[in-house]
Protein backbone atom coordinates (compact mmCIF):
# COMPACT_ATOMS: atom_id res chain seq x y z
CA UNK A 1 0.00 0.00 0.00
CA UNK A 2 1.47 3.84 -1.13
CA UNK A 3 1.83 6.07 1.90
CA UNK A 4 -0.60 8.92 1.39
CA UNK A 5 -1.81 11.54 3.81
CA UNK A 6 -5.82 13.13 2.46
CA UNK A 7 -6.75 16.05 4.11
CA UNK A 8 -10.32 17.57 3.46
CA UNK A 9 -12.19 20.85 4.60
CA UNK A 10 -9.36 21.45 7.72
CA UNK A 11 -9.96 24.64 9.54
CA UNK A 12 -7.55 25.69 11.95
CA UNK A 13 -5.60 28.29 13.46
CA UNK A 14 -4.69 30.20 16.90
CA UNK A 15 -7.09 31.59 19.37
CA UNK A 16 -9.99 32.52 17.65
CA UNK A 17 -8.53 33.41 14.71
CA UNK A 18 -8.60 30.91 11.84
CA UNK A 19 -5.81 30.66 9.78
CA UNK A 20 -6.66 27.81 7.33
CA UNK A 21 -9.96 27.53 5.40
CA UNK A 22 -11.44 24.45 4.37
CA UNK A 23 -8.52 23.25 3.18
CA UNK A 24 -8.11 20.21 1.07
CA UNK A 25 -5.25 17.94 -0.21
CA UNK A 26 -3.88 14.70 -1.60
CA UNK A 27 -0.43 13.51 -0.71
CA UNK A 28 1.40 10.50 -1.87
CA UNK A 29 0.17 9.76 -5.62
CA UNK A 30 2.45 11.38 -7.25
CA UNK A 31 5.31 10.60 -4.91
CA UNK A 32 7.29 13.62 -3.10
CA UNK A 33 5.04 16.93 -2.67
CA UNK A 34 6.18 20.87 -2.23
CA UNK A 35 4.42 23.16 -0.45
CA UNK A 36 5.30 27.22 -1.00
CA UNK A 37 3.57 30.54 -1.21
CA UNK A 38 4.21 33.61 1.16
CA UNK A 39 5.05 33.59 4.87
CA UNK A 40 2.19 33.91 7.05
CA UNK A 41 -0.30 32.34 4.88
CA UNK A 42 -0.65 29.01 6.41
CA UNK A 43 1.77 26.81 5.52
CA UNK A 44 3.68 26.16 8.98
CA UNK A 45 0.00 26.39 10.90
CA UNK A 46 -0.98 23.17 8.03
CA UNK A 47 1.80 21.19 8.96
CA UNK A 48 1.36 21.59 13.19
CA UNK A 49 -2.22 20.82 12.28
CA UNK A 50 -1.05 17.62 10.60
CA UNK A 51 1.33 16.58 13.07
CA UNK A 52 -1.10 17.39 15.83
CA UNK A 53 0.89 20.37 17.45
CA UNK A 54 -2.57 22.16 16.72
CA UNK A 55 -5.71 20.97 17.33
CA UNK A 56 -8.12 21.45 14.25
CA UNK A 57 -11.32 22.59 14.51
CA UNK A 58 -13.18 21.55 11.46
CA UNK A 59 -11.84 18.59 8.95
CA UNK A 60 -10.46 15.63 8.39
CA UNK A 61 -6.81 13.95 8.15
CA UNK A 62 -6.43 10.44 6.91
CA UNK A 63 -2.85 9.18 6.97
CA UNK A 64 -2.79 5.11 5.37
CA UNK A 65 -6.56 5.52 5.61
CA UNK A 66 -6.09 5.87 9.78
CA UNK A 67 -8.00 9.42 10.76
CA UNK A 68 -4.90 11.18 12.71
CA UNK A 69 -6.95 14.30 13.27
CA UNK A 70 -6.96 15.74 17.07
CA UNK A 71 -4.44 12.47 17.96
CA UNK A 72 -1.44 13.19 20.26
CA UNK A 73 1.58 14.32 18.39
CA UNK A 74 3.17 11.29 20.23
CA UNK A 75 0.56 9.15 18.65
CA UNK A 76 0.52 10.53 15.11
CA UNK A 77 4.49 9.80 15.48
CA UNK A 78 3.76 6.05 16.22
CA UNK A 79 1.84 5.64 13.24
CA UNK A 80 5.30 7.10 11.21
CA UNK A 81 4.42 10.40 10.46
CA UNK A 82 7.23 12.68 11.34
CA UNK A 83 7.44 16.13 11.49
CA UNK A 84 11.27 18.36 11.54
CA UNK A 85 10.07 21.92 12.35
CA UNK A 86 11.03 24.80 11.41
CA UNK A 87 13.82 26.61 13.48
CA UNK A 88 16.42 22.98 14.61
CA UNK A 89 14.18 22.56 17.95
CA UNK A 90 16.88 20.26 19.73
CA UNK A 91 18.03 19.86 23.07
CA UNK A 92 21.53 21.65 23.53
CA UNK A 93 23.54 20.33 25.38
CA UNK A 94 22.97 16.78 24.22
CA UNK A 95 25.15 15.21 21.99
CA UNK A 96 24.92 14.47 18.43
CA UNK A 97 24.94 10.24 19.25
CA UNK A 98 22.50 11.33 22.61
CA UNK A 99 19.83 13.02 19.84
CA UNK A 100 20.05 10.57 17.57
CA UNK A 101 19.31 7.67 20.11
CA UNK A 102 16.25 9.69 21.11
CA UNK A 103 14.98 9.71 17.59
CA UNK A 104 14.52 6.05 18.35
CA UNK A 105 12.04 5.85 20.71
CA UNK A 106 8.90 5.16 18.87
CA UNK A 107 8.04 1.26 19.35
CA UNK A 108 8.34 0.72 16.08
CA UNK A 109 11.69 2.43 15.49
CA UNK A 110 13.71 0.31 17.83
CA UNK A 111 14.27 -2.77 15.86
CA UNK A 112 16.21 -0.76 13.44
CA UNK A 113 17.93 1.51 15.25
CA UNK A 114 21.30 0.11 13.97
CA UNK A 115 20.51 0.21 10.60
CA UNK A 116 18.90 3.72 10.62
CA UNK A 117 21.82 5.04 12.27
CA UNK A 118 24.11 3.95 9.61
CA UNK A 119 21.64 5.43 7.04
CA UNK A 120 21.35 8.66 8.76
CA UNK A 121 25.63 8.48 8.75
CA UNK A 122 25.24 7.49 5.07
CA UNK A 123 23.25 10.54 4.01
CA UNK A 124 24.94 12.81 6.86
CA UNK A 125 28.65 11.81 7.51
CA UNK A 126 29.57 14.87 8.83
CA UNK A 127 27.52 13.89 12.24
CA UNK A 128 30.08 10.88 12.65
CA UNK A 129 32.68 13.08 13.08
CA UNK A 130 31.58 15.30 15.34
CA UNK A 131 29.34 12.22 17.45
CA UNK A 132 30.01 13.52 20.73
CA UNK A 133 29.85 17.01 20.23
CA UNK A 134 27.41 18.89 21.80
CA UNK A 135 24.26 20.37 19.70
CA UNK A 136 24.90 24.17 20.89
CA UNK A 137 28.18 23.71 19.40
CA UNK A 138 27.02 23.48 16.13
CA UNK A 139 26.62 25.33 13.11
CA UNK A 140 23.04 26.38 11.44
CA UNK A 141 23.66 23.44 8.85
CA UNK A 142 25.04 20.97 11.53
CA UNK A 143 22.38 21.64 13.41
CA UNK A 144 19.82 21.04 10.60
CA UNK A 145 21.66 18.06 10.04
CA UNK A 146 20.62 16.23 13.15
CA UNK A 147 17.35 17.47 13.38
CA UNK A 148 16.76 15.37 9.95
CA UNK A 149 18.28 12.72 11.12
CA UNK A 150 16.94 12.39 14.28
CA UNK A 151 13.47 12.29 12.64
CA UNK A 152 15.30 8.90 10.44
CA UNK A 153 15.56 7.07 13.60
CA UNK A 154 12.46 7.31 13.88
CA UNK A 155 11.64 5.39 10.48
CA UNK A 156 9.19 7.68 9.13
CA UNK A 157 6.60 6.15 6.57
CA UNK A 158 6.23 9.92 5.49
CA UNK A 159 8.44 12.78 6.33
CA UNK A 160 7.51 16.22 6.77
CA UNK A 161 10.18 19.62 6.60
CA UNK A 162 9.61 23.05 7.21
CA UNK A 163 11.77 25.12 5.71
CA UNK A 164 14.72 23.06 5.86
CA UNK A 165 17.27 25.32 4.22
CA UNK A 166 16.25 28.59 6.16
CA UNK A 167 19.51 30.82 7.22
CA UNK A 168 21.64 28.78 5.58
CA UNK A 169 24.95 29.40 3.76
CA UNK A 170 24.17 29.20 0.11
CA UNK A 171 27.14 26.09 0.00
CA UNK A 172 25.71 24.37 3.05
CA UNK A 173 21.98 24.68 1.60
CA UNK A 174 23.04 23.22 -1.79
CA UNK A 175 25.02 20.02 0.46
CA UNK A 176 21.91 20.10 2.65
CA UNK A 177 19.46 19.93 -0.43
CA UNK A 178 21.40 16.95 -1.90
CA UNK A 179 20.69 14.89 1.23
CA UNK A 180 17.16 15.47 1.46
CA UNK A 181 16.96 14.37 -2.04
CA UNK A 182 18.99 11.75 -1.39
CA UNK A 183 16.73 10.64 1.43
CA UNK A 184 13.93 10.25 -0.97
CA UNK A 185 15.64 7.86 -3.16
CA UNK A 186 15.98 5.44 -0.18
CA UNK A 187 12.10 5.46 -0.51
CA UNK A 188 10.80 7.99 1.84
CA UNK A 189 7.81 10.24 0.76
CA UNK A 190 8.76 13.93 2.03
CA UNK A 191 6.37 16.66 2.08
CA UNK A 192 8.40 20.01 2.51
CA UNK A 193 7.41 23.70 2.66
CA UNK A 194 10.53 25.93 0.99
CA UNK A 195 11.22 29.23 -0.42
CA UNK A 196 13.27 27.75 -2.73
CA UNK A 197 10.73 26.96 -5.95
CA UNK A 198 13.57 25.42 -7.54
CA UNK A 199 14.79 23.09 -4.72
CA UNK A 200 11.06 22.18 -4.73
CA UNK A 201 10.95 21.45 -8.93
CA UNK A 202 14.09 19.37 -8.57
CA UNK A 203 12.33 17.48 -5.65
CA UNK A 204 9.29 17.03 -6.76
CA UNK A 205 6.56 17.71 -9.73
CA UNK A 206 3.67 18.04 -7.53
CA UNK A 207 3.36 21.55 -6.18
CA UNK A 208 0.49 23.04 -3.62
CA UNK A 209 0.49 26.90 -3.76
CA UNK A 210 -1.07 27.89 0.07
CA UNK A 211 -2.39 31.74 -0.22
CA UNK A 212 -4.44 32.86 2.27
CA UNK A 213 -4.46 29.39 4.47
CA UNK A 214 -6.66 27.76 1.30
CA UNK A 215 -4.73 25.99 -1.69
CA UNK A 216 -4.24 28.62 -4.51
CA UNK A 217 -3.07 26.05 -6.87
CA UNK A 218 -2.28 22.27 -7.41
CA UNK A 219 0.42 21.69 -9.64
CA UNK A 220 0.30 18.07 -10.83
CA UNK A 221 3.05 16.17 -12.75
CA UNK A 222 2.81 16.52 -16.79
CA UNK A 223 1.89 20.37 -16.33
CA UNK A 224 4.22 22.61 -18.65
CA UNK A 225 4.96 25.14 -15.99
CA UNK A 226 7.94 27.15 -16.05
CA UNK A 227 9.77 28.56 -13.19
CA UNK A 228 8.55 32.03 -14.62
CA UNK A 229 5.10 30.71 -14.32
CA UNK A 230 5.40 29.39 -10.82
CA UNK A 231 6.89 32.65 -9.76
CA UNK A 232 4.01 34.91 -11.63
CA UNK A 233 1.36 32.24 -9.35
CA UNK A 234 3.87 33.17 -6.00
CA UNK A 235 3.71 36.93 -6.11
CA UNK A 236 0.36 37.47 -7.89
CA UNK A 237 0.85 38.43 -11.01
Amino acid sequence: MSTTLEIRDLTAGYGRIDILHRISLTIGNFGNVGLFGPNGHGKTTLLRTISGLINPREGSIRFNDIEIAGLSPRAIVEHGLIHVSQGNRLFPDLTIGECLTLGAYPKRARADEEANRDAVIKIFPKLAERWRQKVRTLSGGERQMVSIGTALMSSPRMLILDEPTLGLAPKIKEELCASVLGISERGVPLVVVEQDVEFLLELSKHLYLINHGEVATEIQPGQSLDHSEIMSLYFGQ
